[in-house]
């Protein structure tokens, strides 16, 4: 996959590096209080890892968009679009596509039959002990990737802002959104994330449909005369000549996957996995437990869908007009390439003051996506691992959350050095690995869970780490962690897999490996617990009720 290089000699025009820290530190100090007022209600453990399931339809709809539109959905796809054209907004047709599969396939019966975690769903007929910790796995690795992206998105967000090209400059801007994200969860569990989530989902949509406004305004014209001006200032620039495209080529289906026959099968991998993947997500997932009812669920559901259609539709306006008013030589010149063309066309569009604005916008993005993933990952550890597996159900409310705490810090701080790794990589991109753990280990499992009577334990744990073992191998030896300038480690090469995308190889492993597990396996006698997930993932009846093993 062709990512983008990080930093470039020249300054690529910040704004104002003061006004920006202004405003940046105004949007921290209002929403830490809001989490602080939030985080006095949280006492138990299911204040920490659902708010108590206390929230409406309407708001868990813009929480859950505002869990899903993360980092990579705005700095990333903007910029994916800005620098390959139709290529890149193959990000925003998945991302969406992808949350209609999630909403078809498993927000409802998910919703019905589990409590806290993915793994209370998946464990709801099986044996408890093994699919916990299995579970647990897979929800930490797709958390920690999906953190890396979101730490990579901020270190080039304040490394713009405050003009920063040093390499050690933008790894402390990550290691410093890493700390406010551990102090978020720490203070305020999933009540006040979800409170700081609905903020940012309503000023994220509303500011990218500004931006959108006065992107027509300064064009005077439309789609067709943004299209026109991208084209020119792609073909007016040196990064075309220095990729060795033709002039015929210049913004053009094919532009970024379409070279060769490896590239081709990357781009089908990539679709695979991005719409497949959300149906895998976790912290995505774990959003549908803070809502009391499943009605209520289905309405969030309404909501989320209005707003992350409307936004991903505006995407493509801000990566064309990117392109157009911006230039793809100045945003790779920028501190984060390609992931500073969003707040650089800010820039172009308001001057200093609008910018600050957006990308204040966009790092209170980071910041909420983060919180919902720390909180993901605690709470699977502490409920599936520490509470049901470790201690055997005897963990009292106080140590669940102690535990949710401490796992915290420590993957804020593996995130931390990991973000810093991958600050070189397009943030859309470093999501879609995490899509594909998550289709790869999780939804197979997720759905033979819910629809197939016949599944037992050993098909369970042999697909999760089936599809998560070979998901992290084919990452690890693929084009984005060695073998290219912009790979985690540039300067080693054991890049044997050709693909950067790997969903295309593992996610057919992962439901062979629960079809293969299923028959090998001995049955688990459990038809009763079958008969009961079964009605109550479709009816919702008995929903209310604690699930009781």
């Amino acid at each position: 996959m062709q990512d983008f290089i990080l930093a470039a000699p020249e300054s690529a025009g910040a704004g104002n590096p003061l006004l920006n820290i202004a405003v940046f530190a105004i949007f921290i100090v209002v929403t830490l209080y809001v989490v602080t007022r939030a985080g006095k209600t949280t006492s138990e453990s299911a204040d920490f890892y659902t708010g108590g399931s206390s929230f409406s339809g309407t708001q868990n709809g813009l929480a859950i968009a505002g869990d899903y539109l993360s980092a990579a959905s705005f700095l990333g796809i903007v910029g994916s679009i800005a620098l390959s054209g139709y290529d890149g907004f193959l990000y925003s047709i998945g991302f969406f596509v992808a949350w209609l599969v999630a909403l078809l396939l498993v927000a409802e019966p998910l919703r019905n039959v589990g409590r806290f975690t993915m793994a209370d769903v998946l464990s709801f007929r099986l044996r408890q002990k093994p699919v916990r910790v299995a579970a647990a796995f897979g929800t930490l690795f797709v958390s920690l990737f999906y953190l890396i992206a979101q730490m990579a998105g901020a270190g080039s967000l304040v490394s713009v802002l405050l003009n920063l090209h040093s390499y050690s400059a933008q790894a402390i801007c990550v290691a410093i959104v890493g700390v406010v994200m551990i102090i978020y969860v720490l203070v305020g569990g999933m009540k006040g994330t979800t409170y700081v989530q609905m903020i940012k989902a309503v000023l994220l949509v509303a500011g990218v449909a500004v931006m959108t406004v006065l992107v027509f305004v300064n064009i005077r014209g439309g789609m067709n005369t943004l299209f026109d001006d991208a084209i020119s200032a792609h073909a007016a620039s040196d990064y075309m000549a220095s990729q060795g495209y033709e002039a015929s080529e210049i913004m053009k289906p094919g532009l970024k996957y379409g070279a060769t026959l490896t590239s081709q099968i990357d781009f089908i991998s990539l679709g695979v996995t991005l719409v497949l993947g959300t149906a895998g997500l976790p912290h995505v997932l774990m959003r549908f437990y803070t809502v009391p009812t499943a009605k209520e669920a289905r309405k969030s559901v309404t909501w989320a869908i209005v707003l992350i259609g409307v936004f991903y539709l505006f995407t493509l306006v801000l990566g064309y007009a990117a392109a157009a008013l911006v230039g793809p030589d100045r945003i790779l010149a920028a501190p984060g390439g390609a992931n500073a063309a969003a707040p650089l066309l800010a820039f172009e569009l308001g001057g200093s003051f609008f910018m600050a604005l957006i990308s204040a916008v966009a790092f209170a993005t980071v910041l909420a996506v983060v919180s919902g993933l720390a909180i993901t990952a605690s709470a699977s550890i502490a409920h599936d691992v520490y509470a049901s597996v470790i201690r055997d159900g005897e963990a009292s409310e106080d140590e669940q959350v102690r535990v949710s705490r401490i796992t915290v810090v420590i993957l804020g701080i593996v995130s931390i050095i990991l973000g810093i790794l991958a600050m070189s990589q397009n943030v859309a991109f470093l999501v879609s690995l995490a899509f594909a753990i998550a289709a790869s280990a999780n939804l197979p499992t997720i759905l033979y869970s819910l629809y197939w009577k016949r599944f037992n334990t050993t098909g369970a744990v042999v697909s999760i780490y089936t599809g998560l073992i070979s998901a992290l191998l084919l990452i690890f030896l693929s084009p984005a962690v060695s073998g290219t300038e912009t790979s985690m480690f540039p300067n080693a090469d054991w890049s044997i897999f050709p693909l950067s995308s790997p969903g295309i190889v593992s996610i057919p492993l992962g439901f062979l490996g629960g079809i293969i597990g299923t028959f090998l396996g001995k049955p688990d006698n459990f038809e009763e617990k079958q008969a009961e997930m079964e009605v109550r993932s479709l009816t919702g009846v008995g929903v209310e009720a604690p699930v009781d093993h």
